[in-house]
């Protein structure tokens, strides 16, 4: 069976969650060779949404496609064969205005009507979506995503972790590192009340390692820690280069992922690969991830964060090898399998 595979997160701007996913992916289903994978790529220059709808129809009949897969929730809406699209979050569900525009909210209601299959990371993001699961009758699969091989608990032979860290004007002291936390939806704001807890008890000393680039919602959170005192805890190196994230991944001490709408959470799987704990909101698809290698707290409790991070502190050497099993239930290749099994159950 001929499936096309719409790789435009490879060439066009994407969060590196979703580039994360259609590479490793895809890459797992072409070594599988279960499904005779064509990557469908845009033209330089062309603008994606007239790609997706005029060029790929006639690129499916052209090609004698059985039909399209995309990696986010937009798809060819019409023309010859199947179409799987993926539904990774609804954030207007959570009180969240990131990506809750009309755009995606058409995706995730009159696209998955007329889409063949819906994706989704999570159970919970299938529920927030409300609609039949494909073991009910209907057209959602639960797929979860997977944790690549560069993730791991000890470094390569022969590479130093710390010459990555060093390169983040980090020393080796106790950190929390929050990937990615300069938008408002990553919740920031409950990490820094967390340490502020933490500072106040006079617990052992742990800095915050905030990655990404210069926005206003980090100038604002920025403005919360000076105003908590805690400035000389926290530091924002700009972005984490992809080689260099396991090394810091492997080096912190613990990864807080309380963002309040999330589909599934890369970093948390990615956390614990490498030994190193999460914290994650109770009841979310952080949560769901995560499983029982996950600590749990509430995010809008400060004492709770707190908690969390002073337990992440006392347990890290102990928990360190028993987390990476957890992500050891999460290859690529699962996925793949998953995705294959959709396909056949198409034809």
């Amino acid at each position: 069976m001929r499936v096309g595979f719409d790789v435009s997160p490879l060439f066009r701007p994407h969060p590196r969650g979703i580039v994360r996913l259609t590479d490793e992916t895809v890459r797992a289903l072409e070594a599988r060779g279960t499904l005779e994978v064509v990557r469908l790529e845009p033209p330089a220059g062309r603008d994606l949404r007239a790609w997706r709808q005029r060029d790929l129809p006639r690129e499916v009949a052209a090609r004698g496609l059985f039909g399209v897969h995309s990696f986010v929730s937009a798809f060819p809406w019409r023309g010859p064969g199947k179409r799987v699209h993926t539904l990774h979050e609804l954030p207007w569900k959570h009180g969240v205005h990131e990506n809750a525009d009309l755009r995606h909210r058409f995706w995730a209601s009159l696209g998955t009507r007329r889409a063949d299959a819906t994706v989704t990371g999570t159970e919970r993001a299938a529920r927030d979506l409300g609609r039949p699961l494909a073991a009910e009758g209907g057209r959602v699969h639960v797929v979860p995503w997977g944790v690549g091989d560069a993730f791991r608990d000890e470094p390569e032979p022969g590479s130093v972790d710390e010459v990555a860290l060093a390169r983040y004007r980090r020393s080796e002291s106790a950190f929390a590192l929050c990937l990615g936390a300069v938008r408002a939806k990553k919740n920031l704001a409950s990490v820094i009340d967390g340490l502020a807890r933490l500072v106040a008890r006079g617990a052992p000393e742990l800095a915050l390692l905030v990655s990404g680039p210069d926005t206003p919602q980090l100038r604002r959170d920025l403005g919360r820690v000076a105003r908590l005192g805690l400035s000389r805890w926290v530091s924002t190196p700009g972005e984490i280069e992809e080689p260099d994230l396991p090394a810091v991944l492997r080096l912190a001490t613990v990864v807080p992922v309380l963002s309040r709408s999330e589909g599934f959470a890369l970093p948390v799987l990615e956390a614990l690969a490498c030994g190193t704990p999460v914290i994650v909101p109770r009841g979310s698809a952080q949560a769901e991830v995560a499983g029982p290698a996950g600590i749990a707290v509430d995010p809008d409790d400060a004492d709770s964060v707190a908690d969390g991070l002073e337990r992440a502190l006392r347990e890290r050497v102990e928990l360190r090898y028993r987390l990476a099993d957890r992500a050891r239930e999460f290859p690529w290749t699962r996925t793949a399998a998953a995705l294959e099994s959709i396909w056949e159950g198409l034809a």
